[in-house]
């Protein structure tokens, strides 16, 4: 049987960067994705980068290092990811102080600026400005998330990694150390495992008795074919509700709840906003829950009315336009950062999961990541002592 130096587990963004660049290393690397094809939370996301959107010294600088292995990642991987820069319209709902949402952004490294309604419906004449008190906006990063995962795949290909389509039952376990990983199909051994399965992460770590804070939501979203008009903007609101969710869920008080069969822990919220891609098809969303049960169902017809009537309001062109429900498992952190390092009970075992920002800042980590696993030095990563609490794994023990 055949050993990796590294097993990648999830083949969206997080996995296929991941693996790309510890096979870029020169390490012998094996990712496994259960779905050949995609659909997991890569695959219906809108694409964004908000590389702007740094609030600390860490923050900041891996966003930086995004856009920028970003703006050169077509080059690289010799494949078109679709990247472009486009403005990104942050309305706030009319009835609403405008200022004091400005403020809730000041810290933010590029500070949005404020419109008035009329300059926010300027800048996107698809608008409905009787339904706002203004708007924020700030140059804002775009790809095709499919087109990016895609083109890190085959990378990783042409550098001898190896793909294989299984799904991840559990680990090897030799003492306490990980050995190698449990698919339906077999086993595979290896000398590290990382898990960068989104929010799965936290149901495969569970079953091998670790318990890390990692967290998902279930988002909903509508996506269509292309379509003759033309939004201008990527349109979300200035006051995301999905943030409030990932932290009230996340509470150490509640967190036994996760556990436990066919829990609700809150009710579900709404952002209404969508996005153009390059081929004219839109995605319209996003509706998000937070249930324990991964597998839990949900009543589409009640989510697609509640969608469109919630982008009806901001956007009327297209509140009606015939498109189709889609669902996903979207990772997050009790801390809103970045879960990435060896877990500490399990030697050979990390986690590369919890990204609130994921495409953004997942090329300049996966990077970092693997400058440290082939025993680079490096002192923004979570492994250099400075800085290892902030994203370790182990910071939630």
């Amino acid at each position: 049987m055949k050993s990796y130096d590294w097993i990648v587990v999830g083949g969206g963004i997080t996995g296929a960067s991941l693996g790309y660049e510890l096979a870029k290393k020169g390490f012998a690397v094996l990712l496994l994705e259960r779905d050949a094809a995609m659909q997991n939370a890569t695959r219906f996301s809108y694409g964004g980068l908000a590389y702007w959107s740094g609030t600390t010294d860490l923050t900041r600088q891996l966003c930086r290092e995004g856009i920028e292995r970003h703006r050169n990642l077509s080059a690289e991987l010799d494949a078109d990811t679709e990247f472009r820069e486009l403005d990104l319209l942050l309305t706030i709902d009319a009835g609403t102080d405008a200022e004091k949402v400005a403020a809730n952004y000041a810290d933010f490294a590029i500070v949005p600026q404020l419109l008035s309604v009329a300059e926010a419906g300027e800048l996107e004449p698809l608008l409905n400005k009787s339904a706002i008190a203004g708007a924020l906006t700030v140059r804002h990063g775009h790809i095709s998330p499919t087109a990016t995962n895609k083109a890190y795949c085959q990378g990783f290909v042409r550098l001898g990694g190896t793909i294989e389509f299984a799904e991840v039952i559990g680990f090897i376990e030799e003492g306490n150390r990980i050995s190698g990983v449990k698919t339906a199909q077999g086993i595979y051994r290896c000398e590290n495992a990382v898990v960068c399965a989104g929010g799965w992460s936290r149901s495969l770590l569970k079953a091998a008795g670790i318990s890390v804070g990692v967290y998902f939501t279930r988002a909903e979203i509508l996506s269509t074919a292309p379509v003759d008009l033309k939004l201008r903007t990527l349109v979300m609101p200035a006051l995301l509700k999905r943030f409030e969710l990932e932290a009230e869920s996340s509470r150490i008080e509640v967190d036994f709840l996760w556990d436990e069969p066919g829990k609700e822990l809150l009710s579900p919220i709404l952002d209404s906003g969508a996005i153009q891609f390059n081929d004219g098809s839109l995605r319209i969303g996003q509706l998000s829950r937070t249930l324990s049960d991964l597998n839990a169902k949900v009543d589409r017809q009640t989510s697609e009315k509640a969608i469109r009537a919630g982008i009806g309001k901001v956007l009327p062109a297209l509140e009606n336009l015939p498109a189709t429900w889609h669902e996903c498992i979207v990772a997050f952190s009790a801390d809103q950062l970045p879960v990435v390092g060896e877990i500490r009970a399990r030697p050979g075992l990390h986690v590369f999961s919890g990204l609130s920002n994921p495409l953004t800042i997942v090329p300049a980590l996966a990077e970092r990541f693997a400058n440290w696993a082939g025993g680079e030095e490096d002192r923004a990563m979570a492994y250099a002592p400075l800085r290892y609490e902030l994203l370790s794994p182990n910071r939630f023990a």
